[in-house]
């Protein structure tokens, strides 16, 4: 029944059918309206959801009460389902007023995702709101190496409710067609009401020719809206999440590691994920400003004290291990820095990459970032490129090649001799940290050693994992590179 439940709550947006954009005047995205600020009117979410709810209230029908009795056959699954709303469901709620859309669509995300940001389907739907990709170019949803926004659970949620007022707007407000479309696509759901208008049939969403997942979309929806506005009917207790804020915010100055933020912040890293889950890398991307989410009422005080966790916090260079089909052209895209600056920190003569090979990376553009790491060496009398070898377990020609120098030649007590950067590589090597990670929905060894930059096999032989098999709720233990 468990695995029923879950499969219950778990849609994708349509990867064909996406919104035609320019077409006649009513199908054009709305704007949002200004609205005013106001004062806490409802005593909670779930208030404010049923105090403006569209859903027929008049009886239900036999589709929806069959749902109803399975969400109702394991309150404790569905208490825990909708406690993943906490920190979202209230943005939704102030998005979604700013089209004017009914508020009980805030209720989607558990039908698609269990409002779960990390949220990953079968067939590439990502984050809360199960956006494709297609989609979610279309709705301006970035994906790089270091920031993918169908993740981020408050910038998806902005698109997904412009794609909802879309929607919404285009078939004219009547909110089964909207769902219909949302899980169906807007062209299958026109071309099939023109069709029964045609034939001189009904156009009620239940009549028309859609997928069979697409008509247990509705009434799978109407079920959880059922329950939350009448909870106290069914014996339900719903967690008391605040009709106000829950979410604040601070922005720091360059990239920032994730695990230095959740100590700085006390707050546990699978938390700091979670509620910056467009963060999918060990840091946030590399730039001029880092944002993150955080409990409100944390705000204040993480803001007073900023200055203190940047000034020792800054990340310069990461490593990088060369894997099948990369390029110095790929990686430079990657890091966001450039081929020739590749080329110079690692002194490479050539384009020419090997697999595994290490290279080590700088994490910004910036002039007084791109200098090159090296370790020196003040001549003192009686050294030789040789002994300098042994004592620095690098070979005397490479020594020779990083100074201009031929072998044999004479070394002049006082000059500075670069070492080279072998032994930054095992200093960055040496700052490792263990963190516990909790598998997600949707989440595999693939996924998971792409987002901490390790390999599937060293998640493997760490966690004793003899196969490649993860369940969610398990719990690994990551080794990552923290530098």
């Amino acid at each position: 029944m468990e695995r029923l439940f879950l499969a219950l709550t778990f849609f994708t947006i349509s990867s064909c059918e996406l919104p035609n954009l320019i077409q006649a005047d009513r199908y054009i995205e709305p704007e949002p309206v200004e609205v005013e600020l106001k004062t806490e009117v409802y005593k909670d979410v779930w208030a404010r959801i049923d105090a403006s709810s569209s859903i027929q209230r008049d009886g239900l029908d036999e589709e929806t009460l069959r749902y109803v009795d399975l969400y109702l056959s394991n309150p404790a699954q569905f208490s825990r389902l909708i406690e993943k709303g906490q920190y979202f469901i209230y943005f939704v709620l102030e998005e979604l007023e700013k089209y004017r859309l009914p508020p009980e669509l805030a209720l989607l995300p558990y039908i698609e995702s269990n409002y779960d940001p990390f949220s990953i389907s079968a067939s590439g739907a990502m984050g809360i709101w199960q956006f494709m990709p297609a989609t979610a170019r279309i709705y301006g949803l970035q994906d790089t190496w270091w920031y993918e926004q169908r993740h981020d659970p408050l910038v998806s949620s902005r698109a997904a409710v412009r794609y909802l007022a879309y929607l919404h707007n285009r078939f004219n407000k009547e909110i089964t067609y909207t769902l219909s479309a949302y899980n169906g696509g807007p062209t299958l759901l026109e071309k099939q009401i023109k069709l029964n208008k045609k034939l001189g049939k009904s156009t009620n969403y239940k009549q028309l020719k859609l997928p069979r997942q697409t008509k247990d979309y509705v009434p799978k929806f109407k079920a959880i809206v059922e329950l939350v506005i009448n909870a106290e009917k069914y014996g339900l207790t719903l967690p008391a999440f605040p009709n106000t804020q829950v979410l604040g915010s601070i922005s720091l100055n360059g990239q920032v590691e994730i695990l230095a933020f959740s100590d700085f912040a006390d707050l546990k890293p699978e938390f700091v994920y979670k509620l910056n889950a467009g963060y999918t890398k060990w840091a946030s991307p590399p730039g001029e400003t880092t944002i993150f989410n955080i409990p409100i009422e944390l705000e204040d005080s993480l803001n007073m004290k900023k200055s203190e966790f940047v000034q020792a916090n800054q990340i310069n260079w990461v490593t990088h291990r060369v894997s099948r089909g990369d390029s110095l052209w790929k990686i430079a895209n990657k890091f966001d820095t450039e081929v020739n600056v590749l080329k110079k920190v690692n002194y490479l003569a050539s384009n020419t990459l090997s697999l595994n090979q290490e290279l080590l990376i700088p994490l910004s553009n910036d002039q007084n970032q791109t200098f090159i790491p090296y370790q020196a060496h003040i001549i003192s009398e009686g050294d030789t490129l040789w002994n300098l070898g042994i004592q620095y377990k690098i070979s005397p020609a490479e020594i020779a090649r990083n100074n201009g120098l031929k072998m044999g030649s004479p070394l002049r007590i006082g000059k500075e001799l670069n070492i080279g950067n072998k032994n930054i590589h095992r200093t960055i090597n040496s700052k490792k940290r263990t963190i516990l990670y909790s598998v997600k929905q949707g989440d595999s060894l693939y996924r998971i050693a792409d987002i901490f930059n390790i390999e599937i096999e060293d998640i493997k032989r760490i966690n004793e994992i003899p196969h490649n098999e993860i369940k969610p709720g398990q719990v690994l233990k990551i080794v990552i590179k923290a530098f």
